[in-house]
């Protein structure tokens, strides 16, 4: 089972192909405009995305670029065009598929299946889960529960040593060593306000820790909820 983003305006095609998907097992979630299938996409993490070229707001082209700016998800293109020049064009562009309308829920699934063990056969994922947390190495984004949160670069990284080391207690010495790059240690609180600053945004406090857990003495230890 994957999870998909299809970005469709045409509320017949988008309600088919919603239905062949989710009737093969598949998490799926549907937007009609560009504009909102990027935030589902930024939103929702998805492992495929299904994208049509033909937007009411901005065209499908732009979209994809705009989400090859934020995520390497494969992306499926459904488009009416069928001129090779223009297939072209878009697998340049980051296209991993392509799909010409008309076509079958079938011819789709397949086609998701098809990127999804291409992915699997590329060796380890870019993407860390823990729990509800998802974290995108290639596109520095984080989710938690489908929402996003906004970090600066070094609560990423923070945060993203700690997701590569899920569920083991992380020295404050290899944090220093590896974050900050500073073998010898740092400045005695740079740790506690960054560890402050990443609870508060992902919604805890060191007193009910969700992910964060300070194990005293010893260092830090990020692990999936209860």
């Amino acid at each position: 089972m994957a999870s998909v983003v299809v970005v469709e305006d045409d509320h017949q095609i988008r309600d088919l192909v919603v239905r062949a998907l989710a009737g093969s097992g598949h998490v799926v979630w549907s937007e009609a405009t560009g504009m909102a299938g990027l935030q589902s996409v930024i939103g929702n993490a998805p492992d495929v995305v299904v994208l049509d070229l033909g937007l009411p707001d901005v065209d499908g082209g732009d979209v994809l670029r705009m989400i090859r700016g934020v995520s390497q998800v494969p992306v499926i293109i459904a488009t009416a065009r069928d001129d090779d020049d223009e297939i072209v064009r878009l697998l340049d562009a980051g296209a991993d598929e392509y799909v010409v309308k008309p076509y079958s829920g079938a011819e789709l699934e397949a086609r998701v299946r098809a990127l999804l063990r291409r992915a699997a056969a590329t060796g380890p994922s870019n993407r860390l889960t823990v729990g509800p947390m998802i974290v995108d190495l290639r596109s520095r984004s984080v989710t938690v529960d489908g929402a996003p949160i906004d970090l600066n670069r070094k609560e990423f990284d923070l945060l993203a040593y700690l997701a590569t080391r899920s569920g083991e207690v992380v020295s404050r010495q290899e944090l220093y060593a590896e974050v900050w790059r500073q073998p010898y240690g740092g400045a005695d609180k740079t740790i506690d306000v960054h560890l402050s600053w990443l609870r508060r945004k992902l919604g805890e406090t060191a007193a009910a820790p969700r992910f964060l857990h300070t194990i005293r003495g010893v260092g830090i230890k990020l692990v999936s909820p209860a």
